[in-house]
C-alpha cells in the first residue's frame, strides 16, 4: 500500500502541500511524488529509524505535571512541511520590520514615552503590564535593541497567507528543536538531500547567535566572553541551553557559577575569576536578581541589574523587553509598526478583541462560545479558552474571570490553521501547524530559514504545543523551481 493523495482530504483547511485531491502543490511536487513511490511499510521503518535517532541523539523535553518532572523524547513527524522560497524572503522582511518596530517601541516605553504622548496607546496598558519594569526607565542598551533573540508564532488560515498570531521576546524556546529536526530528517530522507531539493540550511544558526551576543559586548574584543545563563538541569528547555552553549563554545552557567565584584561580572572557573560581556539569560526578569526583584531567587546573580545598568554586561534578551510580549499590546502592534516605521506591516496580525475596551468586551462575552481567549502573559497554550470546544461551565468560568479582570485577556476568531500530512499508522492524514521561526536583532537582523514546525498530533486538535501533547516536523525553505 503506498501514500495516495486523492484519497487525502484536509476537509475546509488549507492545506499546504495538497491543493486538491492527488494533486500537490508547485514546491511540494517532488516531495508528494517520492512519498507515494514509497510503500507504507517502508516510510514506517523510517519512522522507527527516526524514533531511535531521536533516542541516541538524546533529544528530550521536560514536562512538568502533578506527578513530577517528566523527561520526553521529542514527538517528531518525518513528512517536512515544505514553503516557497519567494513566500518566505516576503515573510522574512516583515519579521525583521516586526522586531526593529518592537524594539523602537521598547526602548522609546523606558526613555522619552513619545508614544503615549502622542496618545497611541493608553499609558495604563503599559504601566498594569506584568512585564513592566519601572526599575529599567532611563536605560538605552547597545543599538537601543533589547529584544535581541525574538521567536515569533506564525498560522496560516484559509487564505493560505501567514498572519502573526503571537510575539515571543522574553525566553523564546524551541530553536535547537528546529535544528535537530533537520539532522534528523538528514538521517531518514538522505536521498531527498543529495538529489531532488535545494533545501536552505538551518545549522548557521548557533554561528549567527553568537555574532548576535558579540556584537553587544560593552569591551571590544576579538571574542568576549559569553555565556548562557539556565535556571538548571530540571528547567523544560534546558535541552536547549546546553545544545546551544555547546554549539557556540560558550559557558553554560548557573546563577551559583557568577558573581559580581566593582559592578562587573566574574564567572568562577579553576583559574580564578573571568570577566562575562554577555549574558544570554534563560531566566525569566524577576529571577534575574535577588537584590532588586524576587528576594529569594536562587537562580539568579545579586549585583547582575545594577552591573547591566552601568553598562558592564549585556543582557540577551534584555530586563523589561517583555513589556512588548504581552498578548494585549499585540494587537497595537500594526499602529506600532506605522508609528515608528511609517510603513505597513507586511504580516498581518490575527483580528483581536481587547478585553479591556467595553463594547468589545461586551462582543467577547456574546461570542465566547465561537472564541478563543487568551491571558495576556501566559505562554506555551497555558490559561487560555477555545470557545468552539469548551463546556458551559467553562464558558461560565472565563466570563467571570474576564470580567473581574478584563486587562488581562484578548480574544481572536478560532483561525482555520492550514494542514500538513503525518505519517499515522495505518496512512498519511492531515494535521494542524503553525510556524516559529526565530529573529535576531542587534546592529543587523537574522530571521532563519523556515523554524520550527509545531504539529498537533491529534485529530481534529489545534493545540501544537509539545507541552500538551503536540509534536514537530522539518520545515523546508525550497525555491520555486
Amino acid at each position: 500500500m503506498r501514500v495516495n493523495w486523492k484519497t487525502y482530504n484536509p476537509g475546509n483547511f488549507f492545506d499546504e502541500i495538497i491543493s486538491s485531491p492527488g494533486y500537490a502543490r508547485k514546491p511540494a511536487r517532488r516531495l508528494a511524488s517520492y512519498l507515494h513511490s514509497l510503500t507504507h511499510e517502508k516510510l514506517q521503518e523510517k519512522k522507527t529509524a527516526a524514533a531511535l535517532a531521536i533516542k541516541t541523539m538524546g533529544i528530550s523535553f521536560t514536562v512538568y505535571s502533578d506527578a513530577g518532572n517528566i523527561d520526553r523524547e521529542w514527538p517528531f513527524d518525518i513528512i517536512p512541511r515544505v514553503i516557497a522560497e519567494k513566500e518566505w524572503n516576503r515573510t522574512s522582511k516583515g519579521l525583521k520590520q516586526r522586531l526593529r518596530a518592537l524594539n523602537l517601541f521598547i526602548n522609546d516605553i523606558y526613555n522619552k514615552q513619545q508614544v503615549f504622548k502622542d496618545k497611541l496607546l493608553p499609558k495604563e496598558l503599559i504601566l498594569n503590564s506584568g512585564n513592566f519594569r519601572e526599575q529599567c526607565l532611563g536605560v538605552q542598551p547597545k543599538y537601543k535593541v533589547w529584544a535581541h533573540i525574538c521567536g515569533t508564532d506564525l498560522v496560516k488560515d484559509k487564505d493560505g497567507k501567514f498572519y502573526v498570531l503571537e510575539d515571543n521576546l522574553r525566553v523564546p524556546s524551541g530553536v535547537s528543536y528546529m535544528l535537530e529536526n533537520r539532522r534528523v530528517t538528514k538521517r531518514v530522507f538522505p536521498e531527498l538531500f543529495e538529489d531532488s531539493y535545494d533545501v536552505r540550511p538551518v545549522t548557521e544558526y548557533p554561528a549567527q547567535l553568537l555574532e548576535t551576543l558579540n556584537s553587544i559586548s560593552p569591551r571590544r574584543l576579538k571574542s568576549p566572553e559569553v555565556v548562557v545563563l539556565t535556571p538548571g538541569i530540571f528547567n523544560s528547555a534546558y535541552f536547549e541551553h546546553s545544545y546551544l552553549a555547546q554549539r557556540m563554545g560558550a559557558e553554560l552557567v548557573e546563577g551559583g557559577d557568577l558573581v559580581v565584584e566593582r559592578e562587573k561580572v566574574y564567572m568562577r572557573t579553576v583559574a580564578g575569576l573571568s570577566q562575562v560581556d554577555v549574558i544570554y539569560r534563560r531566566i525569566d526578569d524577576l529571577f534575574l536578581d535577588p537584590s532588586v526583584f524576587h528576594k529569594g531567587s536562587v537562580l539568579g546573580v545579586s549585583g547582575l541589574f545594577n552591573a547591566w545598568l552601568k553598562g558592564n554586561v549585556a543582557l540577551a534578551n534584555a530586563p523589561g523587553a517583555g513589556v512588548a510580549d504581552d498578548k494585549v499590546i499585540y494587537t497595537y502592534v500594526p499602529q506600532i509598526i506605522k508609528y515608528y516605521l511609517d510603513e505597513d506591516p507586511i504580516i498581518p496580525n490575527v483580528q483581536s478583541y481587547l478585553c479591556v475596551d467595553p463594547k468589545q468586551r461586551q462582543h467577547v462575552l456574546q461570542n465566547l462560545d465561537k472564541l478563543v481567549v487568551k491571558p495576556a502573559n501566559e505562554s506555551g497554550g497555558y490559561g487560555m479558552l477555545i470557545g468552539p470546544q469548551a463546556s458551559k461551565k467553562q464558558l461560565a468560568d472565563f466570563a467571570a474571570r474576564i470580567k473581574a479582570n478584563p486587562r488581562n485577556y484578548m480574544a481572536q476568531p478560532l483561525i482555520a490553521l492550514s494542514t500538513v500530512p503525518v505519517l499515522g499508522d495505518h496512512k498519511v492524514e492531515p494535521r494542524h501547524v503553525d510556524l516559529r521561526p526565530f529573529v535576531l536583532q542587534a546592529k543587523d537582523s537574522y530571521v532563519t530559514a523556515g523554524g520550527l514546525t509545531r504539529v498537533a498530533m491529534v485529530k481534529g486538535s489545534y493545540v501544537v504545543n509539545s507541552s500538551q501533547g503536540g509534536g514537530s516536523k522539518d520545515t523546508w525553505i525550497i525555491g520555486d523551481d
